[in-house]
């Protein structure tokens, strides 16, 4: 196992997992609202109006009291209003192509971000995402883009990115120039460990396969290439991503898990606050109920890495060697898995939990380890050798 590295001055703060960073995040506010073509401005009655305190803007201002306005005046002011609200609405959310063939267009030269859905016919639903485009993405409407697909962890969503700080880190490594041009996908994962579940009845994988990257490569400007498609993800997200990746490897050309809830055995059936109750709580109904080992050891990245046809693939894993469900133990399985396929890859044992200050400490070495597998960065990926950052 490589030895960690201790980081020099020029390393990235870890980014706030709680909480918005104040003044820099720059998701367009439009979601599903924007997505529907009706602004909340727009909805129900106009009266009483809030509007932005001018010197505070977390504060607002009731528009009302005083004299009785004359009702042309309101008139006047309500045209003026909701004129103002569709020049906001057509600049900063433009409506989803109607077309999937069809990129959208993004003038914005800064990084910017998106959440909006795509309906799903096998799911029977429609699942929401989150996306961050790079810094010129509307530039040059001919360049096209690697990607990399982010699957958050259990008890967390699509806006994993947008919402913990990650947009913020995004930009500041881009403005850096630590990490070439790439965009983040995020979507939904539900509790489905990005799989399909044992009844069949919630079938994730073949969403994600058939009906979710093909509508992302589409609507944007991907470069849809093995070698410019990465995967990575963050416990739950950490399992998804291995298991998705090692399943098909002409699909992704590079992997990456922080604290992948990774178990060399099915946890046993137990009670009370054990380990094993604790990793068999995670894993839900996913895997049948009770759980069923051979379907388990089917979808266990483990299990499949053992014959997976990994050759050329970028690989990078990393731990807590005191997590709190001992996947540490799970991450060492795969470690030594891999070395001795002579399977190239990046792992790490850090010090820390299984929480978001340590998710946080390590998601930038994802990121760089993403940015280089795509070659957008300087560095050679090459098993047995530090990574230059």
């Amino acid at each position: 196992m490589r030895k960690s590295r201790q980081r020099g001055p020029q390393r990235t703060p870890p980014l706030r997992m709680l909480g918005w960073r104040q003044g820099r995040n720059k998701l367009a506010q439009c979601g599903r609202t924007c997505s529907s073509g009706v602004p909340t401005i727009l909805s129900g009655d106009l009266r009483p109006l809030r509007v932005p305190h001018p010197s505070h803007p977390q504060r607002s201002l009731r528009v009302t009291g005083g004299k009785r306005m004359p009702k042309a005046m309101k008139i006047a002011i309500k045209l003026t209003l909701i004129a103002g609200a569709l020049i906001a609405l057509a600049v900063s959310c433009p409506r989803a192509a109607s077309s999937l063939a069809t990129p959208a267009p993004f003038p914005s030269t800064d990084a910017r971000g998106e959440c909006l859905s795509v309906p799903s016919r096998i799911l029977g639903r429609s699942v929401p995402y989150c996306v961050i485009l790079p810094p010129g993405y509307g530039e040059d409407a001919n360049r096209r883009y690697p990607v990399l697909y982010y699957l958050h962890g259990l008890g967390d969503n699509e806006q994993m990115f947008v919402r913990s700080g990650g947009f913020d880190l995004l930009e500041e490594l881009w403005d850096r120039r630590q990490i070439g041009d790439f965009v983040v996908v995020s979507p939904a994962g539900y509790a489905s460990f990005f799989m399909n579940s044992h009844d069949a009845r919630f079938r994730y994988d073949d969403f994600f396969l058939r009906e979710f990257m093909p509508w992302i490569e589409n609507r944007y400007r991907i470069a849809a290439a093995r070698e410019s498609r990465g995967i990575g993800g963050i416990s739950m997200g950490g399992y998804g991503a291995l298991r998705m990746a090692f399943l098909h490897p002409r699909l992704f050309g590079s992997v990456s898990a922080h604290s992948a809830a990774l178990m060399e055995k099915l946890p046993a059936i137990s009670v009370g606050n054990s380990p094993e109750a604790g990793r068999l709580r995670i894993l839900g109904d996913v895997f049948g109920s009770p759980p069923d080992r051979l379907f388990w050891d089917r979808n266990n990245p483990l299990r499949i890495a053992r014959t997976a046809e990994l050759a050329g693939m970028k690989i990078y894993f990393d731990c807590g060697s005191q997590d709190d469900y001992g996947f540490q133990a799970g991450a060492r399985a795969l470690h030594n898995l891999l070395a001795s396929r002579r399977i190239a890859h990046e792992f790490h044992l850090y010090r820390g939990g299984h929480n978001g200050s340590y998710f946080a400490a390590h998601l930038p070495d994802s990121l760089r380890f993403h940015s280089a597998a795509f070659r957008l960065s300087h560095t050679r990926l090459t098993h047995g050798e530090p990574i230059p950052r």
